[in-house]
């Protein structure tokens, strides 16, 4: 999937690999364990393929994959195969995330965690748009757990109008991708 992509392979004994087009003020190894623990956290079993890359690239997946011509900060890839060992697959824009977090006060490294635990439950299972709330708390009870700031699913229900966006679910062969 990620052809003629640049990244650095991190792979965790917690079996989360973590390709990273990786920011300046972003520290890899931080995020990584971060990524392990929120794993963890949520109960997904399996490698998780984490992909922090720039909004150019996220645009042209968004495009592929969901047919909309335009950057997004996250897309969640559930594998749908016999594979058992992987769950999926997390493309995450860096410039997207930092723009938000100058946004909403705090550092990229923070939004970056916050994007992985709501792609995280995603690949878990929820659906924030059709499951009554439930992902939308259980985000908020690892967000507290993890320390993390507000997410996604509050920041679309009242914050700031340039950070809401809808979430659409789209194909991908055998995988389901999301937007945030």
């Amino acid at each position: 999937m990620w052809e003629g992509f640049t990244a650095l392979p991190f792979v965790l004994e917690t079996k989360v690999l973590l390709l990273v087009h990786q920011p300046g003020d972003v520290r890899e190894r931080a995020l990584a364990l971060f990524a392990g623990k929120a794993r963890r956290a949520v109960g997904v079993r399996g490698e998780v393929t984490i992909f922090i890359t720039t909004s150019e690239e996220l645009r042209e997946m968004n495009l592929r994959y969901r047919h909309k011509d335009e950057a997004t900060d996250i897309l969640t890839f559930e594998l749908r195969s016999t594979k058992a060992n992987t769950a999926g697959d997390l493309a995450i824009s860096a410039e997207i995330a930092a723009a938000n977090a100058a946004e909403l006060g705090h550092s990229t490294e923070t939004e970056l965690k916050v994007l992985i635990l709501h792609g995280l439950l995603h690949l878990a299972g929820y659906d924030h748009e059709t499951d009554g709330g439930e992902m939308q708390a259980r985000e908020a009870a690892l967000r507290q757990l993890l320390k993390l700031p507000v997410g996604l699913i509050e920041r679309a229900h009242g914050a700031t109008a340039s950070l809401r966006k809808s979430h659409q679910p789209a194909k991908r062969n055998s995988r389901a991708g999301r937007r945030r």
